[in-house]
């Protein structure tokens, strides 16, 4: 499926467009530009930028030199050193230990893109997806691309954002963008992302009681529509509290499990199959018995078996190892 999906990635950025790019006109954008000679691979590029120390230090402390030196071609969104200023204090410090190599190499990665893509295939890619470029990075993670105010956007797994600054420096191995924040991929998994919000208490409380932790920290992938705790609060009075019951473990692990569909669903794939199906979509739980997803009034609803709907209310919450829905209601098998 990864593959698949980053040949029609490579599509999309093959296509041509007449829309004029992000303007980087500014002092800093044109003294990077002029900081690189042509026929430099991606790593001299930034080697020969004095606004790009901190990345250079970032990639030798990573051991990724000679990868960014081979053949490629890489696309490289390049942090600027006030992009690592910008981290919490002892961040950059903390990264370039050698005990966070792992971490490091993994933030590096995820702004590097396979394939040798300019200014003007993001831009077509863009506006190819109707406002959207989902870019694959060699990190294994994606990056959303999106046009906001005539500047060019990207947004990482944790919703963060970084503005592409200089453009189509290019070099003889690829091509580098400079943007001006570290973008990083998700770093909590499924389980985790539940535990930090305040609004999936009841949902962690039954997930342990059902002895599921363990199952939802695994490799996955899983899509999790993760109703909040007020959607507990709304079923018939005792229910939350018998479902807890140690002798009510199996009934407990169904109810879970019909929330949760096997492989990464983000909301762009769940919209796609609802248009494709015609106004709904079918989604297999890993429960084993379906959900009907569909569009009301705008917005996505998923039906039960038993007719109730439950209205998707946040999106794309996403982890290492799959992604959050935030639905309004639980859904019964």
């Amino acid at each position: 499926m990864k593959n698949l999906v980053f040949f029609f990635l490579l599509l999309a950025f093959s296509a041509t467009s007449t829309l004029s790019y992000a303007q980087c006109s500014g002092s800093k954008a044109k003294a990077t530009l002029a900081s690189y000679k042509n026929g430099e691979d991606v790593v001299d590029i930034a080697i020969g930028s004095k606004d790009h120390t901190t990345l250079v230090a970032a990639v030798q402390a990573a051991g990724l030199v000679e990868t960014l030196k081979s053949d490629g071609p890489f696309t490289v969104f390049a942090p600027t050193n006030a992009a690592f200023e910008a981290l919490p204090a002892g961040t950059v410090e903390t990264l370039l230990k050698p005990e966070n190599k792992g971490l490091l190499t993994a933030i590096l990665t995820y702004h590097v893109v396979a394939g040798n893509i300019d200014s003007k295939a993001v831009v077509a890619a863009i506006k190819k997806g109707n406002g959207i470029a989902r870019l694959a990075t060699v990190q294994g993670g994606e990056l959303i691309g999106t046009i906001e105010n005539g500047n060019v956007i990207l947004t990482d797994e944790n919703g963060n954002k970084a503005q592409v600054t200089a453009v189509d420096l290019k070099g003889s191995n690829g091509i580098v963008h400079v943007i001006d924040n570290v973008v990083t991929p998700a770093t909590k998994d499924v389980v985790d992302i539940a535990i930090g919000s305040k609004d999936h208490t009841t949902l962690v409380a039954a997930v342990q009681a059902a002895g599921l932790v363990e199952t939802l920290k695994g490799d996955g992938p899983f899509t999790i529509f993760a109703p909040v705790n007020a959607a507990f609060e709304a079923l018939p009075k005792g229910t939350v509290e018998s479902l807890l019951q140690p002798e009510n473990k199996g009934k407990l692990t169904s109810v879970l499990t019909y929330h949760v569909v096997a492989g990464k669903l983000d909301a762009a794939a769940v919209t796609a199959a609802i248009k494709a199906g015609n106004g709904t979509a079918t989604v297999r739980t890993i429960q084993g018995t379906d959900l009907t997803a569909m569009v009301k009034d705008g917005n996505v609803y998923l039906k039960d078996a038993n007719g109730n709907t439950a209205k998707v209310v946040a999106v794309d919450l996403k982890g290492t190892n799959g992604v959050i829905h935030v639905i309004d209601a639980v859904v019964l098998p």
